[in-house]
């Protein structure tokens, strides 16, 4: 069991470690190159992976409920939390909610499931990041407004998968080959990001930062197990929502509250903090997640 976790861990940890080393080393600007991920690379992935014959909404509907309660669940158990700290709820909240299942969840899915598991798992990126651009944007600010969200090339996306994977129409070959190769391509480039942004990132506020690494997975793998006994869920979906919820804040949360500057230094912190103790809680999501072999 250990050798297969480590199997799908240290694939994805070391490509995060080559993206903080090219930081280190060059010192890249990434403003483009996430545009493109966001605007381009993700959309095509998301539609690719609903669109496909392989993703049977029907199926994977308890799975997308119970991706809904780990989001709503983290973020009532961890309010608590943030209470008894006398932080912000704007700022310690949302990050518990919000997880890193874009950069660390498709990957880890992919080689912990294989393609059984992949587009369930993007399914579960496209509803948390639904929530987040909603319910998110609006726990950081009441008088947000949401008619750009329309507009946004992942909702545009999202609802064409849905749609796809609802009628089934027919679709050219070399079409969906093409859309596919570009959906590929986010997950190493969302890695190298990743890493790039966590060298940016700072360690000032570490206690909150300490805090929220340990209180988003324990939060999202509560929620998630609690939710395995309320859904009818086969084992490789109890899996992936297991493993959805140990994942850590996503770096989406800190672009967020920079661009509502709701503290971003402290949300930057839990997010560095967060990422970095997923070496241990993702470790952990997994085995409980994964069945035990024959004979153990």
């Amino acid at each position: 069991m250990l050798a297969r976790i480590a199997g799908i861990i240290l694939p994805v940890f070391s490509v995060i470690a080559l993206g903080w080393l090219y930081a280190w080393r060059v010192k890249p600007d990434m403003a483009s190159v996430n545009r493109i991920s966001m605007n381009v690379l993700a959309p095509a992935l998301v539609f690719s992976a609903l669109a496909s014959k392989s993703f049977d909404v029907g199926a994977n509907s308890g799975l997308l409920l119970g991706s809904v309660g780990v989001v709503l669940g983290s973020g009532l158990l961890a309010w608590p939390v943030a209470r008894a700290m006398h932080a912000e709820v704007r700022t310690f909240v949302p990050p518990m909610m919000f997880n890193n299942c874009g950069n660390m969840g498709l990957p880890l899915a992919a080689l912990a499931y294989g393609t059984a598991g992949f587009s369930p798992m993007v399914a579960l990126f496209t509803i948390s990041n639904l929530l987040q651009f909603t319910l998110g944007t609006w726990m950081i600010d009441h008088r947000a407004r949401f008619g750009n969200l329309l507009r946004n090339p992942m909702v545009i996306a999202t609802v064409a998968g849905f749609a796809f994977a609802l009628s089934h129409p027919p679709m050219p070959e070399w079409s969906s080959v093409a859309i596919r190769m570009v959906g590929d391509a986010l997950i190493p480039m969302m890695l190298l990001s990743l890493g790039v942004r966590l060298f940016e990132s700072s360690f000032a506020d570490w206690r909150i930062g300490a805090v929220g690494g340990i209180v988003c997975p324990l939060t999202g793998i509560a929620s998630a197990w609690l939710l395995t006994f309320v859904l009818d869920l086969d084992a490789t979906q109890r899996g992936l929502l297991i493993l959805f919820g140990s994942l850590p804040p996503a770096v989406l949360n800190f672009m967020v509250a920079e661009q509502f500057r709701q503290e971003p230094g402290k949300v930057a912190s839990i997010v560095l903090i967060g990422n970095l103790m997923a070496i241990a809680f993702v470790p952990l999501g997994l085995a409980i997640a994964l069945p035990v072999p024959p004979g153990l």
